[in-house]
């Protein structure tokens, strides 16, 4: 089993950024979900609700040879955005049900957001100390941290388990009389590493920790998955897929799940080729 995709995505819920490599930190991946876009009241501002941030391109010196500092934002139609230097003192921000801080970028920032997603009162955030932002204990120890990540530091999906989704889907499709769905985008999931091999569908469910390259990583839990999953990442349009065969299939505590979150046990770098070992 090997790394078979690495993903960064700078400003959460924006367009994902693949690497072939990355630095790993406590926090997860450097350059990962360090900044986000809130609403005039400091709330996380998401592609669930807002579809079109999928279309806004950030780019770190994680994620791009031409950027060597700072945040770079791309959309089509408008001329990029290059941010830089020092941020505002920090403000409260609301991330989902946790009570965070954040510093306000830039008001070129804000303008260039609310231009290009059509929607008053748009703010982006940086998270200055991700260290500030413990886990929740019951899947974690003291010291574990991240920025703006739902929950914990780096998340992995398998693509077997990924196809057994796909089979699932096909079935029920046939079932009901309707055309069979295309094979779903393994970006849907919004996974840090994707791994391939020779594993069975959801064996990552029973892992406890998982080596990656040369790095070690603690198995928190599996993902619970929102209507984010079911937005084409194309056409921006919502359809039924994967929750409702993912509801079929995989629901238990109230919830769908897919793919695992992972803490990192130490630092380092990982690479797309590394080979995966569970322990």
């Amino acid at each position: 089993m090997r790394v078979v995709g690495l993903n960064v995505h700078p400003v959460k819920s924006c367009a994902i950024r693949p690497v072939r490599s990355a630095v790993v930190e406590r926090a997860g991946f450097a350059g990962d979900r360090r900044w986000m876009v809130v609403d005039a009241h400091g709330r996380l501002v998401s592609a669930r609700e807002l579809h079109a941030l999928f279309s806004v391109v950030p780019d770190t010196a994680e994620t791009s040879d031409e950027v060597d500092d700072g945040l770079r934002l791309r959309a089509p139609g408008v001329p990029d955005l290059h941010l830089h230097g020092d941020t505002g003192e920090e403000v409260p921000v609301r991330l989902h049900r946790h009570e965070l801080t954040g510093a306000p970028v830039s008001p070129a920032a804000d303008t260039w957001l609310q231009q290009v997603l059509g929607r008053p009162g748009l703010r982006l955030v940086r998270c200055v100390d991700p260290t500030r932002r413990a886990l929740n204990p019951a899947y974690s120890v003291a010291g574990d941290h991240t920025a703006y990540a739902d929950g914990y530091p780096v998340t992995l999906a398998s693509r077997a388990s990924l196809r057994q989704l796909d089979d699932w889907m096909a079935e029920g499709a046939v079932e009901r009389g309707e055309p069979v769905p295309e094979p779903l985008p393994v970006e849907r999931f919004r996974a840090n590493v994707v791994v391939d091999g020779d594993l069975e569908a959801f064996v990552e469910d029973t892992w406890a920790r998982v080596r990656i390259g040369g790095v070690t990583f603690r198995v928190a839990k599996p993902v619970d998955r929102c209507v984010m999953t079911t937005i084409d990442l194309e056409s921006l349009e919502t359809g039924r897929e994967p929750i409702r065969t993912l509801a079929r299939h995989r629901r238990w505590d109230g919830a769908t799940w897919f793919a695992v979150q992972l803490v990192p046990d130490g630092t380092g770098a990982v690479h797309v080729g590394d080979e995966v070992t569970p322990g």
